[in-house]
């Protein structure tokens, strides 16, 4: 039986208007070396950065097969990006439902065994090497040329390696195990030298999170500076009509707008962040009673507000509009599958809580990306607020009905550059007394 070859592929893309000028980057480094075995990249022309990402993904794989294409079920690769998006689709825990996006990622699964190839998520920090790379590719397209690997600077700004050990087979308890000791004896040693964490402080072309090679910081211990996180301010829209009879009024129903009780709260949200000065950008739901919020907010501030398709409410299909009490009475079996089910869509062709959950990460990545270091007044809904504190928590779908969410209430969370986060806040609406 052949040696067991392990290898590691980063990949990255990214495009200069979403969708505009697009390229990818990808590199395949030795597991056991971290020795670098090839690099690819390619600009793509105009595309999004979802295409771009698996585009990446898909010459990562490719470039590994070739390296060894005898090898088998005796190759093993571990992919690692900061698409949370393609992580989480290619791992088969979020569903595929773009039609740009599901050729893609069947092109990219039927590249090698699927039982060869792991997915992580690692911070962009992380990912410089297949970053540089994309920006070298798209760089290239706009000057009218093709990427060349012999002029590729990328290597030189990538993070320090060291070799992953070996995982062994899948549910191998004993390696899992031993890694699991490994990990905490490396732990205690960079204790005693007040080492823990290792930072990488080196420039890099765009404003980053602090690069930190260690695993997240957890427990009690003294944190490593990752700098200045992406601080969300979530602020739940004013009251509509629909609001105080608790009707629900999602994406799918008749776009109120805001109620007279609800422009007052706007206005009071508005003096409040004024007071505080800390808020540097605003995004925004597209559903009328959040643009009118946000709007409110703006004024004050002096600011233009980004709108994000992703932070708005769910469609609640047949439901919107009624009272809880009424769907209960109209459609009683529906609402109970609901509820004990987080792939459950309402009646009629509403989303599900784990569609919803695919979209908010998605837009959540985006904007962390996008707004590194800053503050963003993000005015959304119920149930993009409470899934973004619930995935922040690492809770349980469940735990989205343990949380109460009053009209124009204000939460926060921060995100890291280790890709931690923060939850500093939620329900607050001592600004509506």
């Amino acid at each position: 039986m052949s040696a067991v070859r392990r290898l590691v592929v980063e990949a990255d893309g990214g495009s200069r208007g979403n969708p505009g000028p697009a390229g990818y980057g990808a590199v395949v480094i030795d597991a056991a070396t971290g020795e670098t075995l090839a690099e690819a990249a390619e600009y793509i022309g105009v595309a999004t950065n979802n295409v771009a990402e698996y585009r990446g993904l898909i010459a990562g794989l490719t470039a590994a097969k070739a390296l060894f294409p005898d090898a088998g079920d005796a190759l093993e690769v571990h992919v690692r990006m900061d698409s949370k998006l393609v992580v989480e689709q290619m791992s088969g825990r979020w569903k595929i439902k773009h039609p740009d996006m599901k050729p893609l990622a069947a092109r990219a699964a039927a590249i090698l065994p699927p039982s060869s190839v792991t997915y992580e998520w690692i911070p962009r920090a992380q990912n410089k090497y297949a970053d540089r790379l994309a920006n070298e590719a798209m760089d290239a397209g706009r000057d009218g040329r093709q990427w060349e690997a012999s002029a590729s600077t990328a290597e030189l700004d990538a993070p320090a390696r060291t070799p992953l050990p070996d995982r062994g087979p899948p549910g191998d308890a004993v390696a899992g195990a031993a890694k699991a000791r490994a990990a905490l004896a490396a732990a205690r040693g960079a204790a005693d030298t007040g080492t823990l964490f290792e930072v990488n402080t080196g420039a890099s072309e765009e404003p980053e999170p602090t690069d930190v090679t260690a695993a997240p910081q957890v427990g009690w211990a003294a944190a490593p500076d990752l700098g200045t996180p992406a601080t969300f301010v979530l602020l739940r829209h004013g009251e509509t009509l629909l609001t105080p009879e608790k009707r629900f009024s999602g994406s799918g129903g008749t776009d109120p707008e805001l109620s007279a009780v609800g422009r007052d709260q706007a206005a009071r949200a508005a003096v409040h962040f004024a007071a505080l000065g800390t808020v540097q950008e605003i995004v925004s739901s597209p559903l009328r009673r959040c643009r009118e919020t946000a709007a409110a907010v703006a004024d004050r501030l002096g600011l233009d507000v980004r709108i994000e398709d992703g932070l708005r409410e769910t469609d609640f299909g047949a439901w919107e509009g009624l009272t809880f009490g009424e769907v209960r009475e109209r459609y009683g079996d529906d609402l109970t599958a609901w509820l004990a089910d987080p792939e459950t869509a309402p009646t009629g062709g509403g989303e599900s809580f784990a569609e919803v959950a695919e979209r908010v990460a998605a837009a959540r990545d985006r904007l962390t990306a996008r707004y590194a270091g800053r503050t963003v007044l993000a005015v959304t809904h119920v149930t993009p607020i409470k899934t973004l504190v619930r995935l922040a928590l690492e809770a349980p779908a469940k735990a989205m009905f343990r949380m109460e969410l009053s009209a124009a209430s204000i939460s926060t969370v921060a995100y890291y550059g280790d890709g931690n986060a923060s939850v500093r806040l939620l329900n607050d609406t001592s600004h509506l007394r």
